[in-house]
C-alpha cells in the first residue's frame, strides 16, 4: 500500500489520529505543517503573518508538491486543499482520506485560529471556512469518514477496514 493521506477542517484530528493510524499499520508519520515549519524557520502563523495568506498557500502548496514517501500516513494542513498541483501528487502517491465533521462538533475543538496558523481571510470565520473548504474535501477525498462522535480508536478501524 501507498501512503494514506489524512485532509480535514482545522482540528478534526488529522495529527491525533495520523499517529495512532501510522503505529496500527506500521507506516511512519509525516505533519506537513511542521514540515512547513521546519523549510521555512518560522511558524505557520509568523508565515502568514509575513507572506500573506497567498504567499502561504503558495509554500504549502510547493512542499506538499516535493513530497517523495512511502508508507507514511501524512496528516495535511487543512488548507492542503487550495493546491492544485500539491493535491493531485498526494493523490499519486497515497490514498486521500477525508476526516468529515460536522461544524458544531468542530468548533468545540477549536480555540484560536489565528495562533493555530489557520489560512483565514479577513472577516472570515469558521463557518465561512467550513462551508468555503468542504466541497474541496470532498472532491479529492478517496474515502470519506464521518467522524462526528467517534473516538479516534473507532476512526483509525473505520479508516482500516475502508482501506482492506
Amino acid at each position: 500500500m501507498k501512503n494514506i493521506v489524512l485532509i480535514g477542517m482545522p482540528g478534526s484530528g488529522k495529527s491525533t489520529l495520523g499517529v495512532v493510524l501510522a503505529k496500527v499499520l506500521g507506516y511512519g508519520f509525516i505533519d506537513s505543517d511542521l514540515i512547513i515549519e521546519e523549510e521555512e524557520g518560522r511558524l505557520l502563523h509568523e508565515i502568514i503573518a509575513q507572506d500573506g495568506i497567498d504567499g502561504f498557500m503558495a509554500i504549502e502548496n510547493r512542499v506538499n508538491s516535493s513530497l517523495q514517501v512511502e508508507k507514511k500516513i501524512i496528516a495535511t494542513g487543512g488548507s492542503a486543499v487550495y493546491g492544485e498541483e500539491a493535491m493531485q501528487h498526494l493523490k499519486e502517491i497515497g490514498t486521500v482520506v477525508y476526516l468529515k465533521w460536522k461544524l458544531e462538533e468542530l468548533a468545540g475543538h477549536l480555540e484560536d485560529l489565528t495562533e493555530r496558523g489557520v489560512v483565514l481571510k479577513p472577516g472570515q470565520d469558521l463557518k465561512g471556512l467550513y462551508e468555503e473548504r468542504c466541497p474541496l474535501y470532498e472532491k479529492y477525498a478517496d474515502l470519506t469518514v464521518p467522524c462526528s462522535g467517534e473516538s479516534v480508536e473507532d476512526m483509525v478501524k473505520q479508516i482500516v477496514e475502508a482501506l482492506k
